[in-house]
């Protein structure tokens, strides 16, 4: 016998005591299960909706109260005659007492840990009660912070840095303050006569692609005999064999060449084939008592850091199955402030955006949690390499002996859950800590690499750089990197030619022109991002009906936003750039467009340093972020309700296979070294393309140079070779139509440069309009001269743009429920329509914002 038994029905929950959620005694029955107390109150309408107004300060009573939770389970006596009785428990947040039939079995410490607690003893046939108690994680991180001391962080309160608990619960620059607490992952009965207690696939790969599959599995049964069976991708046996255990523990190994293996790509390199491993142990009767089975991948990944040609320091780049690959891609918050509301299919559908806008990687960020199997079973599928992180977020941790107990199993258990998945390429030990530790001026002596660590103010360095890494290299075979951003080779974080970098110097730091992006490069730049307000639709939803906070700086909008400073830093991009008013629907619109040109350009520029090999000085662009836990106003490309902004388009035009890019560069040359009135200013046009095939890729260059005021035209077609994998540079000169100037009060045409990538037959492969900047100092045509026309198709699912001037930022909506559009933030330029999918449209209305429409 061997059975896994959900412990999902009749559970009830009580605040300890009484209070505000439920009467003394009273017992609420739960809606569902696994969950949260936060769910289960707004479902009761004990609570407001957090999400809404300033419903979240209204709560905070929740996080600082003890709960309970009670079930009762039945076993009949033939369960009872089985060896073994345990109790497993997936995920129990945070710190938590068991208690069967009035035994305290467990307790609980750790959200990130499975527990498992043999029970035979302790169970009887018939009706069997469970109870968990959760005190009040935040108080115990109090407790733990007055008795081991207060540490810097960035963001939440400092106690967090004490719990093994997801650290966004305490309130990040883009989320809410909400203590979650209760039973949030699964709990079940197992009952057996021996189990699998732990199963290993390593499937390694050499230089030529042959490869070696070793699997090792361990049985809580000393002996018996193991057999394995490997299927490929279309279910057939690929290979299998029989042997003894030994000791508890089968091992099997299996070599196969190139031709036999079907290699796992990421997603534009090819095919995701999955093989799947089934291991089946037998008693001495020959009676199958367990078996487990794990979907895998075969692929050769590998970190590189070379030399660089004609830059210093070294390359920071993925390499899969021998090929270098630019990793365009978003960081990862946990989907959702309250983790049991999230289905698979939500999952499937925030996975399945990043796909459809030409992303491969996506970056688990340090501060969530280690997401549920489905989230990389999905990245397996859809070919997203996975950059997971270890759940410590912007702190100075601790490294005392029971923190450390806490630790170790949460990163054992994790790792091995992971480690089968194709699509992880990468561990890393923590975000933002080491820059923590700069800022803060710790101890932190990048050339010791023996010391022990924890006698200093940065005792976390013991983690990072010895548990973290003992672990993952003696249970896995991913690659380790310590932190994100980490240089390596002694240099601190900043560093721009070593290691990942986090380019914060748009928006936060020095506030940098996002037109400097170029010059703010680094060798992988795994954040970086700009805000813009969610959909109008999800504005209202958090203002709840109330009409009167409805204004860019209301209350309520305040509230929606986390980030500190957001007002200056939002307004400073915004007067820089544009023109605009402070009308909610326009002020949505303008922050929007301000992010989608900011993380537009960020892309294109840093595509660009992607020159081949050996000149790799970019391969790397992870945006901060891809998606909120909240309805709220962020640096998210999607808001909550999945609901696309304009950046997620433009960053997809930018990650096609093809692009084509400009940058305009003015250059003032003084008469001699003395005057300062004599001077010339020339303006410079750049172009270049990329192509992230594996193949060279002819095409022709289509560049038409239109004067915004006049009916002139300067148009030229080039045949062209775009190198594979790389960039190439196609032309360096003047901007067309744009004469030298001898001063800074000459004016000059304003020229908007529009260039496409046109394959043999025709069809645009990129496209790219280049304007004069800032927007602010243009002076636009009249909507009436701009001329633009939306035509709806015949069957009223996509629209054709065409205008009779060039247009900037395009963004089309209609009045009701929200379409799913196939882009947004579209440039125009005459001669060039552009056809937009519009899902849902069902032949309504279709309203179009944009620059100089006149709302300014």
């Amino acid at each position: 016998m061997n059975s896994l038994i959900p412990v999902s029905e009749n559970w009830t929950f009580t605040e300890i005591g009484g209070g505000l959620g439920t009467k003394d005694g009273e017992w609420l029955p739960t809606s569902s299960f696994p969950t949260t107390v936060h769910v289960e109150l707004l479902k009761q309408g004990k609570i407001p909706d957090p999400f809404v107004a300033l419903n979240e300060y209204k709560v905070q009573w929740v996080g600082e109260k003890d709960w309970a939770f009670k079930t009762t389970f039945a076993i009949k006596r033939e369960q009872l005659l089985a060896p073994n009785v345990d109790l497993v428990f997936d995920g129990l947040d945070t710190y938590a007492t068991i208690q069967l039939n009035g035994i305290e079995i467990l307790k609980t410490n750790n959200q990130f840990v499975p527990y498992r607690v043999p029970v035979k003893e302790h169970v009887k046939e018939g009706l069997n009660e469970l109870l968990i108690t959760f005190p009040s994680s935040y108080l115990e991180g109090k407790r733990l912070e007055k008795k081991h001391g207060k540490f810097a962080r960035w963001n939440g309160d400092a106690s967090r840095l004490h719990l093994r608990k997801a650290q966004y619960n305490y309130g990040w620059d883009w989320g809410p303050v909400l203590m979650t607490v209760g039973p949030w992952r699964p709990i079940s009965l197992h009952i057996y006569e021996a189990r699998i207690t732990d199963f290993r696939i390593s499937a390694k790969v050499d230089k030529d692609l042959s490869a070696k599959i070793e699997i090792t599995a361990s049985s809580s049964s000393p002996s018996g005999t193991a057999s394995i069976n490997i299927k490929n991708s279309k279910g057939e046996t690929f290979r299998n064999a029989k042997a003894q255990i030994v000791d508890s523990q089968v091992q099997f190994a299996f070599a196969a060449t190139p031709d036999e293996l079907e290699l796992w790509w990421p997603v534009g390199y090819g095919k995701q084939p999955l093989y799947e491993a089934l291991v089946q142990i037998t008693n001495e009767q020959g009676v199958t008592i367990d078996a487990k089975s794990e979907k895998f991948g075969v692929r050769r990944v590998e970190v590189v850091q070379d030399d660089l040609i004609d830059q210093p320091g070294k390359t920071f780049l993925f390499e899969v199955n021998n090929v270098r690959i630019f990793c365009g891609g978003s960081n990862w918050i946990p989907a959702d402030s309250f983790l049991t509301t999230v289905t698979d299919e939500v999952y499937r559908s925030w996975l399945q955006l990043l796909v459809d806008g030409n992303q491969n990687m996506v970056r688990v960020w340090a501060g969530g949690i280690f997401e549920p199997d489905i989230f990389y079973n999905i990245c397996d599928e859809l070919g997203i390499m996975v950059w997971q992180d270890f759940m410590f977020g912007c702190g100075q941790y601790p490294a005392y002996d029971e923190f450390l107990e806490r630790v170790k199993p949460e990163v054992e258990a994790n790792v091995k859950r992971l480690r089968h998945h194709p699509s992880i390429v990468i561990f890393a030990g923590n975000n933002e800590d080491y820059q923590i530790a700069e800022s803060s001026k710790l101890d932190l002596d990048y050339s010791d690499e023996s010391s022990d660590f924890r006698k200093t103010n940065f005792p976390a360095r013991y983690i990072y750089e010895t548990v973290l890494p003992d672990i993952t290299s003696r249970l896995s075979d991913i690659y380790y990197h310590r932190g994100s951003p980490y240089s390596g080779f002694g240099k601190e974080t900043t560093d721009q030619h070593y290691g990942d970098l986090h380019q914060w110097n748009v928006w936060h730091g020095s506030q940098e022109p996002w037109h400097n992006w170029d010059i703010l490069a680094g060798r992988f730049v795994s954040e970086f991002g700009m805000q813009g307000y969610p959909d109008i639709r999800t504005v209202d939803y958090w203002l709840g009906g109330d009409k009167s906070e409805r204004y860019p700086q209301s209350k309520s909008m305040n509230s929606h936003n986390k980030a500190d400073g957001f007002e200056r830093r939002l307004e400073l991009y915004l007067v820089e750039n544009f023109k605009h008013s402070f009308n909610i629907e326009s002020y949505v619109y303008y922050t929007q467009i301000m992010q989608a040109e900011t993380l537009a350009c960020a892309y294109r520029l840093w595509r660009r340093n992607w020159a081949g090999k050996g000149r790799e000085y970019t391969a790397g662009a992870l945006v901060w972020q891809l998606n909120d836990c909240w309805p709220c106003t962020s640096w998210a490309i999607v808001d909550y309700f999945l609901r696309p902004k304009p950046a997620y388009f433009t960053i997809a035009r930018e990650l096609r296979p093809f692009t084509i890019g400009m940058t305009r560069k003015e250059k003032k040359t003084f008469a001699n070294e003395e005057t300062a009135a004599f001077y010339t200013i020339d303006t410079e046009l750049q172009i270049w393309g990329t192509n992230s095939t594996l193949t060279d890729k002819k095409t022709t260059l289509d560049v038409t140079a239109f004067d915004l005021h006049s009916d002139w035209t300067e148009n030229t077609k080039t045949a062209i070779v775009l190198k594979a994998n790389q960039s190439t540079e196609l032309f360096k000169g003047a901007v067309p139509g744009v004469p030298q100037r001898t001063n800074d009060g000459e004016l000059y045409r304003t020229i908007v440069v529009s260039a496409r990538l046109l394959d043999a037959d025709g069809e645009v492969l990129g496209r790219y309009s280049n304007w004069p900047e800032p927007f602010k100092f243009i002076d636009f045509p009249s909507v009436e001269e701009v001329g633009l026309l939306i035509t709806p198709s015949a069957d009223g699912e996509s629209v054709t743009l065409s205008a009779s001037k060039p247009i900037k930022g395009v963004v089309l909506d209609v009045v009701g429920s929200e379409v799913k559009w196939g882009d947004q933030a579209i440039d125009l330029a005459p001669g060039d329509p552009q056809t937009i999918s519009a899902v849902g449209l069902n032949g309504r209305k279709v309203v179009a914002r944009f620059l100089g429409d006149g709302s300014a």
